[in-house]
């Protein structure tokens, strides 16, 4: 009777193990397509309207006729409104460049914002007071934006990404985000100008001595200059975290400018830091950006813009020619040369 009742078990263990394989191997591959399978960007770019330059969008292009301007909503997927808003430029068939970046939400989103009415008068400002064949040393996004609306020779003049700036809840995702960007934005750097944006970065996080002197050797101890805004020491404190620490946090403008201030000192007592700069925003808001240790207030970068710890017109290492809005524009004079 035992015999005859471990015959059906018998026959039935083969098929049970052949399921059981079957089964971990289809686990296997949903594992492995699971892994394998890239994480798409959690948003995309949306363009919503395109024209030749003129006005477009209440943006004043008048000044570029030979541009063609679009506008693209940054979009998410489950949230009906755009997050972002911005405008590009492109000439000819070249790679687009964002003129101007407006974040509708409270988190960093991709960039930081751009005013295109202030970037203009910043163009217009570099085509008056600097030489035709001038060498502009700005953060890799402004100095495509001068490069497209000023003609000058700008030192970075591809996307470089660099830093990434995300809300903490995407950066899961930042291998898929930095890809979608380089792929939307094109102009892909080469080794040598991603060597020369990071000895770029070293010399704005150095002390002015220091950092003034790398930056005459990178423009080959040629006149050159230096076109920097408030929202620059963010990044750099980003890509420089040893060097420079850097915070920032938004807030509502008052009716009564002594109420702003007030309030800024206030955060900045509380969370101890040293010093702190304003970006005026749009949606009557300001940013403000704090600097975390006296170190970090004796770099050049922080030197050359409107922090409470520094005094711009007092450089003389570099040498103020204008300023507009949360832009700083400086001329680093030649190396001097031995007779």
């Amino acid at each position: 009777m035992s015999a005859m009742a471990a015959r059906p078990v018998k026959r039935f263990l083969p098929p049970l193990g052949l399921a059981l394989a079957t089964g971990g191997l289809l686990l296997l591959g949903w594992v492995a397509h699971a892994v394998l399978k890239p994480i798409p960007a959690p948003y995309h770019y949306q363009q919503v309207a395109e024209a030749d330059a003129g006005g477009h969008d209440k943006l004043d292009t008048q000044a570029w006729p030979n541009l063609a301007i679009g506008k693209y909503e940054m979009r998410v997927d489950g949230i009906d409104k755009p997050v972002a808003v911005m405008h590009v430029a492109r000439r000819g068939d070249a790679a687009p460049v964002m003129i101007d970046w407006d974040n509708r939400s409270e988190e960093p989103l991709a960039s930081l914002d751009v005013s295109f009415p202030d970037l203009a008068d910043v163009a217009q400002a570099i085509d008056k007071y600097t030489p035709k064949d001038a060498l502009v040393l700005a953060w890799w996004d402004t100095s495509r934006q001068i490069q497209l609306l000023c003609g000058r020779k700008a030192e970075f003049d591809a996307y470089l990404g660099q830093p990434v700036i995300l809300p903490a809840f995407w950066r899961a995702q930042t291998a898929a985000i930095e890809k979608y960007e380089r792929e939307f934005w094109g102009a892909h750097p080469s080794a040598t100008q991603q060597r020369d944006f990071a000895r770029f970065a070293d010399a704005l996080s150095e002390d002015v001595a220091t950092g003034t002197a790398g930056l005459r050797e990178l423009a080959g101890g040629r006149e050159a200059y230096l076109v920097v805004q408030v929202s620059d020491i963010y990044k750099l404190g980003l890509m420089r975290p040893d060097r420079l620490g850097i915070a920032s946090r938004s807030f509502r403008l008052q009716s009564d400018i002594h109420g702003n201030i007030n309030a800024v000192d206030q955060w900045m007592r509380e969370k101890k830091y040293s010093a702190y700069g304003l970006q005026k925003l749009a949606d009557n808001q300001v940013r403000a950006y704090f600097l975390t240790d006296v170190r970090s207030g004796n770099t050049l970068l922080a030197q050359m813009l409107p922090f409470t710890t520094s005094k711009p017109t007092e450089l003389r290492a570099v040498q103020l020619v204008y300023q507009h809005g949360g832009y700083w524009i400086y001329k680093l004079p030649a190396a001097a040369t031995s007779h």
